[in-house]
């Protein structure tokens, strides 16, 4: 049985492609924008924006998801590939992001150099290093899940496993949030934050609002809660730990297979 099949690999090359040529989109996208509002290079309390601007930005992070989750749907066949095409690109493309802002304008600074990340439902902020490590863990998550459901034909994943990964991307979730939260709780908006007049003052207010603290803490924990649940489905289902003979030998095999393809004889 080969463990990896070249279909599989393929996908995984085209969809590392797409990854990386959105990540670069976005990075060229984000220098417009910075040349626009920021020419004296980014940094915080952000550039106030008008109404329609924001919900113009809102459209883009939109359609920018709608897309990645398009090249999941075409390129996976059940839900979990679908789903795992989709974190894998995501996480491809903000990677790419990051290091093509580096290139070109040699920002971060540091990996700890903070950012807007997302604004939907509220703006996400965190430092550099933060999306990162979430990104390199949802490569980790979907690239094996991806693998065993290619070697074994399905992956069944355990309720426990589940809520591990979708209670951890909670956490993640409220660390990126926090900041922007803190501020709506302390300014009392509440349920009035959806009102149009009350948005722009939230708004004139966000882009006055300086970071300072990300909670380090709650992100970990979200981090480490999902790490635990995919390695949990891996420990329980990954062929080298099932039968590490019957691995070893197909692994093998593959090696061979793919040396005699390159070589020549």
């Amino acid at each position: 049985m080969k463990l990896i099949s070249k279909h599989l690999i393929d996908r995984i090359f085209w969809v590392s492609v797409f990854g990386v040529a959105m990540g670069v989109l976005e990075a060229i996208v984000v220098i417009y924008l910075r040349e626009l509002y920021y020419p004296q290079g980014f940094e915080f309390p952000m550039s106030a924006f008008e109404m329609h601007t924001f919900i113009v930005e809102l459209i883009r992070e939109v359609a920018t998801l709608i897309m990645l989750a398009a090249v999941g749907f075409l390129a996976g066949r059940t839900i979990i590939q679908k789903s795992c095409y989709f974190l894998y690109s995501f996480a491809v493309w903000d990677i790419i992001y990051y290091l093509a802002l580096k290139i070109f304008l040699n920002w971060p600074l540091s990996l700890l150099t903070w950012d807007v990340l997302f604004l939907i439902p509220l703006p996400w902020l965190g430092p550099v290093i933060a999306p990162i490590l979430v990104s390199l863990a949802m490569v980790y998550l979907s690239t094996n899940l991806l693998f065993l459901e290619e070697y074994s034909g399905g992956v069944r994943v355990k309720t426990t496993e589940w809520l591990l990964i979708i209670v951890g991307a909670g956490f993640v979730f409220i660390s990126f949030i926090w900041n922007y939260s803190m501020l709506l709780i302390r300014a009392g908006f509440g349920t009035r934050f959806w009102n149009p007049v009350e948005n722009q003052h939230f708004l004139n207010m966000a882009f006055s609002h300086r970071p300072e603290i990300f909670n380090w803490p709650v992100f970990l924990l979200g981090l480490v809660s999902v790490l635990l649940g995919s390695t949990l489905i891996f420990v329980r289902l990954h062929p080298l730990i099932r039968d590490p003979d019957d691995f070893l030998r197909n692994l093998q095999q593959d090696v061979r297979s793919y040396l005699s393809k390159i070589l020549p004889v």
